[in-house]
């Protein structure tokens, strides 16, 4: 059973530290202590989480590290490739990359970039950065992404092959993963929606384009916590600008539910025992977790011992 935690599980508490970076490689150790089975490192505006999750799987040895998730916007394919390739040698093999459109409005508002038709602009993405991953060359004259290499960008050590996964909600990205990466990160589909729709979706385009079978890195959230009510209302907060973003407003309307924080298993340790038993016979096949900071320090540290023994129980 593939358990992993994102980090950083809070922002404002890393802000306030010394080095952030030594702060994230601390809590890899934690984690790998406790028995996760792999870091997750989300991207924003600090540290760059490729580069935090090279430096974590060389100083932690037999932890997994990942991306959940880097934009494509604004990097280039053939860059996405320099870095993802040499984490994954940097690692020895233990690196995921794990990629997402970003929402629309940001990408116009923070990066000044007018997208291109986006599920367009992710399958060419893709299949610019597949060729690079698998061969080291590309050419690629797409109709929103020019990719051509003038030398060979194979970086030795990189192997096995970088896995990608894709952020994913809807049918046009779930195909996108299905058919041109090795799996997805779905975001906001509950137990219900990953059993009847997000799964069958993502295995159906696989097969057709003859695939092996994806992986589904659920991201899911949940604490150990006597304090049901802090917890829930920080994690209203936290989850409220996806209330009402369209795909994934359409994720929660499948699951039958109106708050996103209904997906969130606060309370105890069997509440979320049976959140991880329900995602997994749901069809995931490993899950990230994120705000587990959303009660106390040891109420997450709580969180991550219960679920790196749900992790090696398997």
């Amino acid at each position: 059973m593939r358990i992993g935690v994102a980090l950083p599980t809070d922002h404002t508490r890393l802000s306030r530290e010394a080095n952030s970076v030594d702060t994230l490689i601390g809590q890899v150790k934690e984690l790998a202590d406790a028995g996760l089975s792999a870091a997750w490192f989300t991207q924003r505006f600090d540290h760059d989480a490729i580069t935090v999750a090279a430096l974590a799987a060389r100083e932690v040895p037999g932890i997994d590290v990942g991306t959940a998730v880097v934009p494509i916007y604004p990097r280039h394919p053939i860059a996405l490739s320099m870095q993802a390739q040499t984490a994954q040698a940097a690692s020895h093999g233990r690196f995921t990359l794990g990629v997402g459109l970003s929402i629309k409005s940001f990408v116009e508002q923070v990066y000044g970039l007018a997208p291109h038709p986006r599920v367009r602009h992710l399958r060419e993405h893709l299949e610019a950065l597949g060729s690079l991953l698998e061969t080291g060359v590309v050419d690629l004259d797409g109709e929103t992404l020019v990719a051509r290499t003038s030398l060979p960008g194979s970086v030795p050590g990189a192997r096995p092959r970088v896995p990608v996964l894709v952020a994913a909600a809807g049918e046009q990205t779930l195909r996108a993963a299905g058919e041109l990466a090795d799996g997805a990160l779905p975001i906001l589909s509950g137990p219900r929606t990953l059993a009847e729709y997000t799964v069958p979706t993502i295995t159906r385009y696989a097969e057709a384009a003859g695939r092996p079978a994806p992986r589904v890195a659920v991201i899911v959230s949940g604490v150990v916590t006597a304090d049901v009510a802090g917890a829930r209302a920080r994690a209203e907060q936290n989850m409220a600008p996806y209330r009402n973003l369209p795909a994934y407003r359409a994720a929660l309307d499948r699951e039958g539910i109106d708050n996103p924080v209904d997906l969130v298993a606060i309370g105890d340790e069997e509440l979320l025992a049976a959140q991880v038993a329900a995602y997994f016979e749901a069809g995931a096949t490993e899950l990230v977790y994120t705000q587990t900071a959303i009660g106390s320090p040891e109420d997450e540290r709580r969180t991550w011992r219960l679920l790196g023994e749900l992790a090696r129980r398997g």
